[in-house]
């Protein structure tokens, strides 16, 4: 089996695909994987030490751009395609499978015009430009929440979103409680400075009511040291770091997670059954991450903090209620899991073969 992945810019593409990856090799262990993205560090960082070969196109996105740089990535996307042609036949893939990300449009665009089975996979509820787009071409769709607008029900599928295996062992072995609380923040891969701001604000109000907690904080590296300084400076015992790289060892230690909204993160806590705090980036593309939260909002394990009415005062308030009602924190927790789709990575992964099988 020789697979072709597309797409990248985010972890929160990369990281399901790398799942992806991983589960095929381990189903067919000669399975041979490339990935192609981006050549932003992150996707560099992300697929380090895996073994995974990374080929980079050369490309940009079109949307939330002006008039200039959209006619530069326009301009781009013929090289783009005559590039991951040479890509395609030079590796010979039994099927392309995108993961999101404007990178994924001139890959899969080639892939069609090689008659090379296409897969996709839409992490969010409300698809991004390159898979509405990609949704032409696949041969099959699989979905990680319901979908506004829909994709063709014929050729859709809902798989749920992949966990990394790392993750998914984490969530079978049993949680140590601690007498202090951890509280885990996210912002994303690249981390997001109005929750940082938040929670640093949070912190201060939290310290002045003498509530004791722990903190795993992953600030993006604009602000690592700005947040590092503050929390030292308030005596809490604090990890900061840029960007995290084990995910399953501090999913493991967290009693409560302040985060964005992103499906593959979401995806995550579910299956570890961590109650959640959200704060939805507000600019997300066709603000997605809302409806992502909304839908694990309605499974009970979730609570949504719009960005525009937050403050460090109810952000800190939030949190105290939750910290000190682990009732509701242990509900939140089993609602989570109930949400959780554990086996996602198992279905794509037979929806990979079955399309394999038809080339």
């Amino acid at each position: 089996m020789r697979l072709i992945i597309a797409g990248g810019g985010t972890g929160g593409h990369l990281f399901p695909g790398i799942a992806l990856a991983t589960a095929l090799q381990q189903r067919i262990p000669a399975t041979q994987v490339l990935f192609i993205g981006t050549s932003r560090l992150l996707d560099q960082q992300a697929l380090a030490g895996l073994g995974f070969e990374l080929a980079a196109l050369d490309c940009g996105g079109v949307k939330g751009l002006n008039l200039a740089a959209k006619l530069r990535s326009l301009l781009q996307l013929p090289g783009a395609v005559a590039e991951a042609l040479r890509i395609l036949r030079r590796f010979g893939p039994d099927l392309v499978f995108g993961v999101g990300g404007y990178v994924t449009g001139p890959v899969l665009f080639a892939a069609w015009l090689l008659r090379i089975p296409i897969g996709i996979h839409e992490q969010n509820s409300v698809p991004g430009m390159a898979n509405k787009w990609a949704g032409k071409l696949a041969d099959r769709i699989c979905i990680s929440l319901p979908c506004i607008p829909p994709f063709p029900p014929a050729r859709t599928v809902q798989t749920g979103n992949p966990v990394r295996h790392e993750i998914l062992a984490a969530a079978g072995q049993k949680r140590l409680v601690a007498a202090t609380p951890t509280v885990l923040v996210l912002g994303g891969s690249q981390g997001a400075h109005r929750v940082n701001t938040l929670m640093m604000a949070a912190m201060e109000q939290l310290v002045a009511e003498h509530v004791s907690v722990r903190l795993i904080h992953q600030t993006g590296m604009a602000d690592q040291e700005l947040v590092a300084q503050c929390y030292q400076r308030l005596g809490i015992e604090a990890e900061v770091v840029p960007f995290i790289r084990d995910m399953a060892g501090v999913y493991a230690r967290a009693d409560l997670v302040v985060s964005r909204a992103g499906a593959t993160t979401l995806a995550e806590l579910a299956v570890m059954g961590l109650p959640t705090l959200l704060i939805p980036y507000p600019y997300a593309a066709d603000n997605h991450q809302v409806t992502n939260g909304e839908y694990y909002v309605k499974g009970g394990g979730c609570l949504v903090l719009e960005e525009s009415g937050l403050s460090g005062v109810i952000l800190a308030r939030t949190l105290s209620e939750h910290l000190h009602n682990p009732e509701e924190l242990h509900t939140m927790a089993a609602s989570m899991k109930t949400m959780a789709m554990p086996d996602a990575t198992d279905r794509i992964v037979d929806e990979c073969l079955r399309l394999a099988a038809r080339a």
